[in-house]
């Protein structure tokens, strides 16, 4: 007796010979808004991010669009309270360019990116200081060293200001440490 074996499936070709991802008819409204209701349940996603998704399962765009307007009217679907929660979780690592660079890539609308931009640059220098005490405990002794720490941080996508500010800050209280 021979041991069985996995055979995975192909996708189906059509005639060009290209695989077809979804060659059924697309979805239902109601197959369509489930679709939408569990995709939300799982996170926060924005109108743009949601279009993309559910595209290629809409009869049409103007399906999808009444679709999309009626969640917002419902309030389960919300640019503001998308980007209000992902500039929450990227602060914690990161500064207000790089907040601003992310909601734009996700298809925020620019004046809310620019309110959570800036709530972002309100702690901004406290979360550079600290992430600078985390990452490197010890005080700068080279040139190369402090550049080291600046890439490190603008890469973060902090502010110069906010860079040596949080450096000088935090190579004088090294140099205090070393004094007592």
């Amino acid at each position: 007796m021979s041991p069985l074996r996995h055979v995975p499936r192909r996708a189906s070709a059509d005639s060009s010979g290209s695989s077809v991802q979804n060659p059924a008819a697309p979805d239902s409204p109601g197959e369509l808004k489930a679709r939408a209701l569990r995709a939300l349940a799982r996170r926060e996603h924005t109108r743009a991010e949601l279009t993309r998704k559910l595209a290629p399962h809409a009869a049409s765009a103007e399906a999808l669009d009444a679709l999309l307007d009626t969640l917002v009217a419902k309030h389960q679907l919300s640019d503001a309270r998308y980007a209000e929660v992902r500039a929450r979780v990227l602060t914690r690592k990161f500064g207000a360019l790089r907040v601003r660079q992310d909601l734009r890539a996700r298809g925020v609308g620019a004046d809310l990116v620019e309110r959570e931009a800036e709530q972002a640059a309100g702690g901004e220098l406290a979360h550079a200081r600290a992430i600078v005490r985390r990452r490197f405990p010890k005080p700068v002794t080279t040139r190369e060293e402090r550049s080291r720490r600046i890439r490190f941080l603008q890469g973060r996508g902090f502010s110069y200001d906010t860079i040596r500010a949080a450096l000088g800050a935090f190579d004088d209280e090294a140099g205090d440490e070393d004094n007592t």
